[in-house]
C-alpha cells in the first residue's frame, strides 16, 4: 500500500492570471517496497499574481536609484548657488598666438602692488593687481608678453595696461599676481625674457618716442632741468603724475622711432645720469603739462 500526502487543488488560471506557482510534494512508498524518492510537481492552492503586481526589474532600480539622483541634483543646485555668490568677473584671455612669437629683450624684472592698487593706470584702467598685467616703458598697450622667469623657467602671460619701470636696468614691472605666478614675491627682482606674443596695430603717426630724463616733487626743479635740456637736446617739457604726492617729469624729445629715442638717451644720460626711453601715448604740448606718457613712478 502506498501513502502519500494529498496534493493540494490544481489551480487552472483565470485570464487575468499568468503567473502560477509550483510546488514539490514528496511521495512515501511502502516499507515494503524499494525506497525510490518520488515527487509529485502540483499547482499550490494560492493566489497567484498579476502581471501589473509583479515588480519589473525597471521599477526597482528606479526605487533604488531615484532618491541617489535627487540627491546629487540637490548637492548641485546647492554648489550652483554658492558658485554664484564667489562670481568675479574674468580677465580678458591672451590672444591664440597665429604668427611666430617674438624673442625680446632680456632683463630684470620686479612687481608692483599697493599703493597703486586702485589707481588708474597709464592706458586709463584702473589697475587691479590681482589680475595678469604688467608695466613697460615702451610697448603698445594692449600687447601680450610672456614673462618666462630664467632661474625657475617659470612663465606668466601679461597685458600692458602701465608705464614703467623707472628704475636702472629693470624692463618690466609685473602685476602681484603675474609675480605670484612666476615665483617673484620673494627675491622681488628676477631676471627674465620677454617674449612678444601679440601686439595691437597701431598706425605709424601715432608712434612716438621721447626720453625721460627725471622726476621730482618740486616743480621748481623740475623747470630747471627741464631748461637746461631744452637748450643743449632740444624741446622738452613737464609731465605732471597725479599721485600722492604729485611728481613732475622731464621729459626731452619727441621721435617716430625707439632706435633714434635710445640715441637721445645715451646723450642725456651723460648729463642727468639716468635717462629712459618712454613711448608718447599722447601728442605732448610743449606750452603746458601734457597727458602722462610715462604711467606710474615705480
Amino acid at each position: 500500500m502506498r501513502i502519500e500526502p494529498r496534493a493540494p487543488a490544481l489551480l487552472t488560471p483565470s485570464s487575468r492570471q499568468n503567473h502560477i506557482r509550483y510546488e514539490l510534494f514528496p511521495t512515501v512508498l511502502h516499507p515494503a517496497a524499494p525506497q525510490t524518492r518520488l515527487f509529485v510537481l502540483a499547482r499550490a492552492a494560492r493566489p497567484a499574481l498579476r502581471s501589473d503586481q509583479v515588480p519589473s526589474r525597471r521599477s526597482i532600480a528606479r526605487s533604488i536609484v531615484k532618491p541617489a539622483a535627487v540627491s546629487a541634483l540637490l548637492a548641485g543646485l546647492a554648489l550652483a548657488g554658492c558658485a554664484k555668490k564667489h562670481h568675479t568677473a574674468a580677465a580678458p584671455a591672451p590672444p591664440r598666438v597665429t604668427g611666430e612669437i617674438r624673442y625680446g629683450e632680456t632683463g630684470l624684472a620686479s612687481w608692483y602692488g599697493h599703493p597703486y592698487h586702485g589707481r588708474p593706470a597709464a592706458n586709463g584702467e584702473i589697475y587691479d593687481m590681482e589680475k595678469l598685467t604688467a608695466a613697460h616703458r615702451t610697448l603698445p598697450f594692449g600687447t601680450w608678453v610672456r614673462v618666462v622667469n630664467l632661474t625657475n623657467d617659470k612663465t606668466v602671460d601679461v597685458r600692458i595696461t602701465d608705464r614703467g619701470p623707472f628704475v636702472e636696468n629693470r624692463i618690466i614691472d609685473l602685476s602681484h599676481a603675474a609675480a605670484v605666478a612666476i615665483a617673484l614675491i620673494g627675491p622681488g627682482v628676477a631676471r627674465v625674457r620677454l617674449d612678444i606674443l601679440s601686439v595691437p596695430i597701431i598706425a605709424s603717426s601715432e608712434s612716438w618716442y621721447a626720453v625721460q630724463a627725471g622726476a621730482f616733487l618740486d616743480r621748481d626743479r623740475a623747470e630747471r632741468l627741464r631748461a637746461s635740456l631744452e637748450a643743449e637736446f632740444g624741446p622738452a617739457h613737464l609731465v605732471q603724475r597725479s599721485d600722492t604726492p604729485s611728481l613732475w617729469r622731464v621729459v626731452v624729445g619727441r621721435v617716430p622711432s625707439e632706435e633714434t629715442a635710445a640715441a637721445l638717451a645715451q646723450r642725456v644720460r651723460g648729463q642727468t645720469g639716468t635717462a629712459f626711453v618712454v613711448r608718447l601715448d599722447g601728442r605732448p604740448d610743449p606750452s603746458a603739462p601734457t597727458p602722462d606718457p610715462t604711467g606710474s613712478a615705480r
